[in-house]
């Protein structure tokens, strides 16, 4: 039998990732996270007719997201505008979730 390593991560650092994995691998969310990804920093309402969503149910996914420490916020007027945070986990996404076509 071949010897096996020990994941050399802290449960705190294995929580986060799961964590992190779990709200990424949410549907509306991986259309948020597209629209993200090809518009940079859109408003609520910009987002919400993206994924055909309402601006009630966007801004929940939004605020989880956010929460958690992938998005970012900016105050136009009115308007909530969210842009994702640079990170290794943030740019691996990017890779997986441009790479497929999603149909509304």
């Amino acid at each position: 039998m071949a010897t096996r390593k020990k994941i050399n991560t802290s449960e705190e650092e294995l929580k986060r990732k799961a964590r992190l994995f779990a709200i990424a691998g949410d549907e509306t969310r991986i259309k948020i996270l597209c629209c993200l990804f090809q518009d940079g920093d859109p408003c609520v309402s910009e987002i919400s007719e993206f994924i055909d969503a309402s601006v009630a149910n966007t801004s929940h996914h939004l605020q989880i997201m956010h929460k958690e420490g992938l998005l970012k916020t900016e105050r136009r007027g009115n308007n909530v505008c969210y842009k994702l945070v640079d990170s290794d986990f943030t740019k691996e996404l990017k890779k997986l979730i441009c790479d497929i076509n999603i149909k509304n």
